[in-house]
């Protein structure tokens, strides 16, 4: 069976230049590729983004358009980059085999085509097509994980982490205000330490006329890090939606408030402190 790469959830509401991905949330894994996987470990997802999507299911009301991934990141990781085979890992961060057999070109060459191209299109043309309507629009590439990484690796001490490239994907009022929201709701956040955005962050936010932000989120924050591939019972997660309905408020109101239609350079000069 084949199923879309993406969905998209358009804005329900009067459209705000904002476009939200949310890459990692897919589970859907053939099954000619799950019995190839190497372990167990590897056929429970871990570095899934759980639920991320049913969590931001409130944002079409606020006017901002998203998508989110379909496919688990270990068929093909959409928000990698193109080039050779790199969205195809084939091992975990940790060194962890992801495949009894490595994936054969041909295999590499249809994910691109089935999963990995048609996400990083839609996303472009989403993205593309507020620029045409707004004149500049507003980029987050949402993401989750557990509090230590991966097999106990690195803790994560912060519960927020954005990342901007050190301030090459946008100009620093986008991450400054994203800061502030979240700060203001008791959370703690660290800024482009030790994620600076991934590819498509990079990529886009390159573009003069997109601002683009990386937003980690630990899943303690909204699910129970035992298990967080059961349905969203923790007590937390329609207190979290809340808190996170009110950064994207604050973010919306900044743009209202002109940061977004100053060009680049006065942008490039603006650190906005709150």
């Amino acid at each position: 069976m084949k199923i879309r790469s993406f969905h998209v959830r358009e804005a329900s509401t009067k459209e705000v230049p904002v476009v939200v991905s949310i890459p990692h949330c897919g589970i859907y894994v053939p099954e000619a590729i799950r019995e190839n996987f190497a372990s167990a470990y590897i056929r429970s997802l871990p570095m899934t983004d759980w639920h991320l999507h049913s969590l931001c299911d409130f944002l079409p009301g606020m006017g901002i358009t998203t998508i989110y991934g379909t496919y688990s990141r270990f068929v093909a990781d959409v928000d990698a980059s193109p080039e050779g085979a790199s969205f195809v890992a084939l091992e975990t961060p940790d060194g962890e085999p992801v495949y009894s057999q490595p994936p054969t070109p041909q295999d590499i060459h249809t994910r691109r085509e089935l999963v990995y191209a048609p996400y990083q299109a839609r996303l472009n043309e989403l993205l593309q097509s507020r620029i045409t309507r707004f004149g500049n629009v507003v980029f987050v590439d949402l993401h989750s994980f557990p509090s230590h990484l991966l097999h106990g690796q690195r803790r994560l001490d912060q519960q927020v982490y954005l990342g901007d490239d050190l301030g090459r994907t946008n100009p620093g009022w986008l991450t400054s205000a994203a800061q502030y929201s979240f700060n203001r709701a008791g959370l703690t956040t660290s800024r482009n330490d030790p994620f600076r955005g991934n590819y498509s962050v990079q990529h886009f936010g390159a573009q003069p006329r997109v601002s683009a932000l990386y937003v980690g989120l630990r899943w303690d924050l909204y699910l129970d890090e035992q298990y967080p591939d059961l349905p969203p019972s923790h007590a937390g997660f329609r207190a979290f939606r809340n808190i996170l309905s009110d950064a994207f408020t604050g973010l919306i109101g900044e743009i209202n408030s002109g940061s977004l239609r100053m060009s680049r350079s006065q942008r490039m000069g603006s650190n906005l402190i709150i």
